[in-house]
């Protein structure tokens, strides 16, 4: 089991929670059901599913919840992307976000080729 508060993957993840949801407040209502509440769910469903399998008995286990959480980071990726071509973020925004999730897909894909190298 690993301490999942202890963990940079899951502080960094976390704290971009916070400019998808402040984002995503700006985006229309009709929007609320589609893009807002992907993003938003996409979002927290990172550091959520890490939290999730540090609490795994193996390391094995635990590569699955992050394998998840790394598809999260894609589908958010994705999800930015859209949001931009129907600017409802623009250039810069998109850029930073982009940035700061490349950060997070790298950090979550070296732990799991530590974990992996470990089994």
């Amino acid at each position: 089991m690993h301490r999942y508060k202890d963990l940079e993957i899951w502080k960094q993840s976390r704290k971009f929670c916070v400019p998808i949801y402040k984002i995503t407040s700006k985006f229309p209502s009709d929007e609320k059901f589609g893009l807002v509440s992907q993003l938003s769910r996409a979002s927290v469903s990172v550091p959520s599913n890490i939290a999730e399998g540090s609490a795994k008995s193996s390391d094995k286990h635990f590569l699955v919840f992050l394998e998840t959480s790394l598809g999260s980071c894609f589908e958010m990726e994705t999800q930015l992307l859209v949001s931009h071509d129907l600017e409802f973020i623009y250039n810069e925004t998109l850029s930073d976000m982009l940035k700061q999730l490349e950060s997070n897909i790298q950090m979550i894909s070296k732990f799991m080729s530590y974990l992996k190298s470990k089994l």
